[in-house]
């Protein structure tokens, strides 16, 4: 062993246990252990620059930006609402293919995040019984297609690194259909007599308060508001209707919608598209002139002359090319409508802003502003099917050769700012920073590992057990060894890791490269265990009310299953020797 190779498996294991510990942000261990490594002279600077402007580390990054405007499609709201009626086998059965169809396009977390408040909100099954599924394929979904997930374009991005040739759209299909099959049966099989059934907490709605007037030629009019599909709202609550000077609280299902009621809602203010579904509702904001797509959240500063002030007298539009679309004092609820209620010191309000907002100068005298929330949601339902459409010419135009990947969604991401599905303030505050640095590192490493032999020299530890059993056995210790790490650690950590041990696994029994990739990168997205091995699996815990053993009781057949199928499957479509 050479003093290199011991001073890169010591930066290997402070990086691992940092990993592990999780008290730092991986992109921070991550890019901690490279720049040791480049001080040390291990790698030159220009490598590490041409690591850092790898064409798969770029697609990863405008893939995620693209995905910024695909979030915002109601298409998985309307799919959630269908998907889960009939038996709970029926439903679960549907709801793991669809999840998973999704999935394999799509950012998986976005997919999880769109798909918690509709399941919770299912009156079928109880949510502890379809979340963490939903989880699960979500997470096999990404192993189906190249842009499954970034740990896919990871690993392709290292292939490339190396000079082996690229993924391309759908070679991991083949594996991933016969392991989305395996797991969804075994999930179907044993999850209704292995999950919990457990009554949802009552959910109190969040403190912000908005309203929207009836317009006399609504087709709400003359309506109750279970008939017009107002009483059971996901991400709104209808609290209160103001109808001239009386205060209707407690609204009642039957209740009667007349022209030119207040509808006063409680809930999550980026989620204004529920609202603009409905035909003749006009908010606040929208009465004063201005979009409500462009939104501030500001705090009323001390010493404000707004203050003491109602909403209507100060006349914000003429202030601050401005409207209040919401306010929230506190958990309270604030008794009357928007213009006439009385703006206090402390009071956060979220407002419709135009053009000319920025540049008033009394901004700061009035306001903190805290942040810009971006609607969750398109306001416009066609802008989410056209958004969906284009980026499946680009993904089919990329599967058949005629463009490449980044390149077309370079254009893709181009065209969707010219023509307003995202802003470039959206692409700022989801740049992928942090997986930029974690990607471009990780090959830092991966170049250190196997250039100073370091690699060989773990892999030899590993086959140690297992070489006895010839390469399916050298597959096994890969596959093994990366679903451990992604139990442990995040699943680009647990693939930056094992991808350099799985080439020099391969180098070692003499086999090709791609079975053992494959190891590496199927193994990554095989996190089923634990609640933190993978964001996903954390973002499902408090809504469906899971316990850490549920993970491991659900978790442990799907984890079964799936590597199993993944070790007999991968040597047929990526054979040991061509």
């Amino acid at each position: 062993m050479t003093l290199q190779q011991v001073v890169v498996l010591f930066v290997l294991a402070v990086l691992v246990v940092l990993l592990i510990r999780g008290h730092q942000a991986p992109a921070h261990v991550f890019t901690g252990a490279a720049a040791v490594l480049l001080f040390l002279n291990f790698i030159t600077l220009e490598q590490v620059l041409k690591d850092f402007s790898n064409s798969g580390l770029l697609t990863v990054a405008a893939l995620l930006l693209v995905s910024v405007a695909l979030d915002k499609s109601h298409l998985l709201d309307v799919f959630a609402d269908r998907i889960v009626h009939g038996g709970y086998r029926w439903a679960l059965l549907k709801l793991t293919l669809a999840t998973s169809a999704y999935s394999a396009f799509l950012n998986n977390t976005a997919v999880v995040a769109s798909l918690i408040g509709p399941l919770r909100a299912s009156r079928e099954h109880s949510a502890s019984r379809l979340l963490l599924p939903m989880c699960y394929a979500a997470s096999i979904g990404g192993i189906l297609t190249l842009v499954g997930t970034s740990t896919n374009l990871l690993v392709n991005t290292f292939v490339i690194s190396r000079g082996g040739p690229p993924l391309q759209m759908f070679d991991l299909l083949p594996v991933g259909l016969l392991i989305l099959a395996t797991t969804t049966l075994t999930m179907v099989m044993l999850y209704p007599r292995m999950l919990p059934q457990r009554d949802a907490a009552e959910d109190a709605p969040e403190g912000y308060f908005l309203e929207a007037r009836v317009n006399p030629g609504s087709n709400l009019v003359g309506r109750s508001v279970h008939d017009s599909g107002l009483r059971n709202l996901r991400h709104l609550f209808l609290s209160e209707i103001l109808r001239g000077d009386r205060l209707i609280a407690a609204v009642e299902p039957d209740e009667v919608i007349a022209a030119d009621d207040v509808l006063v809602f409680a809930g999550d203010i980026t989620r204004l598209d529920v609202l603009a579904r409905f035909d003749g509702l006009t908010m606040y904001s929208q009465r004063q002139g201005l979009p409500i797509n462009n939104l501030v959240e500001v705090i009323v500063a001390a010493h404000a002359h707004i203050a003491h002030h109602t909403v209507r007298a100060v006349s914000f539009r003429s202030q601050f090319d401005a409207a209040v679309v919401a306010i929230r004092r506190g958990e309270r609820r604030l008794p009357g409508s928007i213009g006439n209620t009385t703006l206090e010191v402390g009071d956060v309000l979220v407002l419709a802003v135009g053009k000319d907002f920025e540049k008033r100068n009394n901004l700061t005298r009035n306001f903190v502003i805290v942040s810009r929330p971006s609607l969750s949601k398109y306001i416009n339902p066609h802008q989410g099917v056209v958004a969906v459409l284009a980026f499946a010419v680009v993904i089919g135009l990329s599967a058949f050769g005629v463009m490449d990947l980044l390149k077309g969604l370079l254009l893709l991401l181009a065209g969707f700012l010219v023509f307003g599905f995202v802003r470039p303030a959206e692409l700022r505050r989801n740049m992928p920073f942090d997986l930029i640095l974690i990607i471009g590192s990780a090959l830092v490493l991966s170049d250190v590992m196997l250039d100073t032999g370091t690699a060989k020299l773990l892999s030899a530890s590993l086959l140690y057990v297992f070489e006895p059993f010839g390469p399916m056995g050298a597959l096994a210790s890969v596959l093994l060894l990366t679903w451990l790490l992604t139990e442990l650690m995040s699943n680009n950590a647990a693939a930056a890791l094992a991808f350099p041990i799985a080439m020099a696994v391969a180098e070692k029994v003499g086999a090709q490269p791609a079975p053992f990739v494959m190891a590496a990168l199927y193994g990554a997205s095989a996190s089923f265990l634990t609640p933190y091995g993978y964001q996903t699996n954390l973002m499902v815990m408090a809504p469906g009310r899971y316990a850490f053993s549920d993970y491991l009781r659900a978790g442990a057949p799907v984890a079964l299953v799936y590597l199993s199928t993944a070790l007999i499957t991968i040597p047929f479509f990526f054979p040991f020797k061509v």
